[in-house]
Formats: C-alpha cells, structure tokens, sequence
C-alpha cells in the first residue's frame, strides 16, 4: 500500500488549494500537485495527493472516489509509478 494518491478526472478550473481542501479531512497531507501542460500552464485534469500516512490515504481512497468535485466526480486510487521509458 502506499500514501500517495492519483486523483482524475479533476475540473479544469480546480486548483491545488480546491484539492487540498477536499482532502484535508481524511489527515496530514504532504503535497498536492494537479499536472500542468509545461506549455500552456492549463490542467491536464489530473493530479496527485499525498498523505503523511497510508492509513490515511485508504481512507480517503474509499471516501473519494467518486466524489463530486466542483461537478466533476473524481477518480481516486493509488498512484503507481511511471512506465520506464524505452
């Protein structure tokens, strides 16, 4: 199990502080990051949460997921590391 969290589907207009907000009852949040276009600077619609402990982030897992987030239902599970590149 892990602590840090993929939340997707996250409205365009949402922002870290949004996140953070949403998140912050379920325990001690680490980092909040949504994922930026490096050009343009817009959401890509997705990001990351993470907790201090894994306890946490299950809870939050099990609460979240599905929740309506400024009238998009979020996608919350855990992050898995990225694909090595070939």
């Amino acid at each position: 199990m892990a602590n840090k969290l993929f939340v997707g589907n996250i409205d365009w207009s949402a922002t870290d502080d949004d996140l953070r907000a949403a998140f912050a009852s379920f325990g001690d949040i680490e980092e909040v990051a949504i994922v930026k276009d490096k050009f343009s600077g817009r959401s890509k619609g997705f990001g990351f949460v993470t907790f201090a402990s894994e306890e946490d982030a299950q809870k939050a897992i099990a609460e979240m997921d599905g929740y309506d987030l400024k009238g998009r239902k979020i996608a919350v599970s855990e992050a898995r590391p990225p694909k090595p590149r070939d």
